[in-house]
């Protein structure tokens, strides 16, 4: 007997509490392999191909391309096996394929390993769902039995049991709190709340609504966030019933208040663009933030370039240089190297710079992280944005290359500006941004003299340091960009 095994989408690590769907690699009925990529998704951090830890017959697939799940939620299922031996199958034959993924090493005891960031496929559990009999053949799968529980593949997205018809005995509509007479106790007065997203609990604490009283739409009744915005639409029409004196009349739709035009283009802050809307406005809020900026000469530094560039190997990239002298100037002064523990009231100075850049892509603002970058040397560092620059253009980066920074270089200077006050890359302390280089006058050993010029500017936490120190990392930083021989007391 075939068992049919529920694949739920796992959690991908940092944090991460959905994702979006975005390329089905499997169909129903094909055949896949342990550890076998099923599907790619979208997070707030990177493009991910989540593995399935089963081998055998996908039966069932749940959610269509651009539709977000809750981490937690069915993704998949899979027939694990063959029919039994030594007696009639069930009609239909069983499930083409599935001894022979089983074969391939499906491996049903083992896990996969550590997979993904934040993420191994352990041990099956040792309560399998099996294939029952759903009687003529096309009842379930194509040859074979249905899920319990799961739809007939191409039937719809269907979550957990099979629903009851409206009307019906039973019959719950998803989301609204159904008068219950005859009990005095919560909905779920015992045990854990189904409730996998931290955002639906905070709809529902932040709107007064106990989610012990729902009952969820979700598989295994697990509350979603349509669940809990339904039953405050339904509380909301319940406080304010029409008067008894008034003739009901079909109301024109409520007005939208927005600043923005009703007519005008929405587009929605998720994926990659809310995680950044996300940050940006938790820096803001979060950390006082000051900026102080210098012009600097960087004749010496261009032409220091073009001199080991000159000399042969590997060609060395201005971001490369800049982020050298950054990591020494961090060295000189590591308070800006760290982060603050606003619940323990503390400032937490970190031992490694992880420098972070920023990366402008067809799919927004990303930035990469170098790890260990004062470990570097030029010719290392400029090979490591080259790869972690491509990556991001393909979207290939996963969550822990996107994560963990200390410290974060912007050189919006490729944009044509000259200056910019950047926001801080919650929860680091400090950025520096470069502008472009461009010939400007500039008085040279006491006379005037057309010199490449660039404007620095550093965006610091006040709460780890003051002006002095910043002051201090940002003039350092000016000399070795115009006298790079400064740098040669770090090497």
């Amino acid at each position: 007997m075939a068992q049919v095994l529920e694949f739920k989408l796992p959690d991908l690590g940092e944090g991460l509490t959905e994702a979006e769907i975005v390329r089905w690699l499997v169909q129903v009925g094909d055949v896949v392999a342990v550890d076998q990529p099923v599907v790619e998704v979208e997070t707030a951090k990177a493009m991910v191909e989540v593995p399935c830890p089963y081998g055998g017959v996908v039966t069932a697939r749940f959610g269509e391309e651009g539709e977000e799940l809750p981490v937690g939620a069915p993704l998949l299922t899979v027939a694990v096996g063959a029919p039994a031996s030594g007696g009639d199958a069930p009609a239909g034959g069983g499930l083409p394929g599935a001894e022979e993924a089983s074969r391939a090493g499906s491996g049903t005891t083992e896990g996969s390993g550590n997979v993904l960031v934040g993420y191994g496929t352990g041990a099956p559990p040792a309560r399998r769902r099996r294939v029952r009999a759903a009687g003529p053949l096309g009842a379930g799968t194509p040859g074979g039995p249905s899920a319990p529980g799961h739809p007939a593949p191409g039937s719809g997205r269907t979550h957990g049991a099979a629903r009851t018809e409206p009307g019906a005995v039973g019959f719950r509509e998803p989301g609204v709190v159904q008068p219950a007479p005859a009990r005095t106790a919560p909905l779920h007065a015992e045990g854990p709340l189904p409730v996998i997203s931290p955002l639906v609990r905070r709809l529902a604490r932040d709107n007064g609504l106990d989610l012990r009283e729902l009952h969820g739409s979700g598989p295994d009744g697990l509350i979603l966030r349509a669940d809990v915005e339904q039953a405050l639409r339904a509380a909301t029409a319940r406080q304010a019933p029409p008067a008894a004196d008034t003739p009901v009349r079909p109301s024109p739709a409520p007005s939208r208040v927005s600043f923005a035009p009703a007519d005008g283009v929405r587009t929605p802050l998720k994926g990659v663009r809310g995680a950044v809307a996300d940050k940006l406005s938790r820096s803001r809020r979060e950390i006082p933030d000051a900026t102080c900026w210098v012009d600097a000469d960087a004749t010496e530094l261009m032409r220091a370039r073009a001199a080991m560039n000159a000399a042969g190997g590997p060609k060395i990239s201005l971001l490369a240089l800049l982020a050298r002298i950054c990591t020494a100037a961090l060295a000189r002064f590591p308070e800006l190297n760290s982060t603050v523990d606003t619940e323990a009231r503390e400032i937490v100075r970190l031992d490694h710079v992880h420098l972070g850049f920023a990366a402008q892509t067809e799919r927004g603002l990303v930035v990469p992280v170098v790890r260990d970058a004062h470990a570097r040397d030029a010719e290392s560092l400029t090979a490591e944005f080259a790869r972690l620059t491509e990556a991001a253009r393909t979207g290939t980066l996963t969550p822990g290359e996107l994560t963990g920074g200390t410290f974060t270089l912007n050189n919006y200077g490729v944009f044509g500006v000259d200056g910019s006050t950047p926001i801080i890359n919650h929860p680091e302390a400090a950025m520096l941004g470069v502008g472009r280089i461009v010939p400007k006058p500039w008085v040279h050993e006491g006379e005037l003299a057309v010199r490449q010029v660039v404007q620095l500017s550093l965006t610091f936490d006040h709460r780890v340091c003051d002006g002095g120190t910043a002051g201090g990392f940002l003039r350092y930083v000016a000399d070795c960009v115009e006298q790079p021989a400064v740098l040669l007391r770090t090497l």
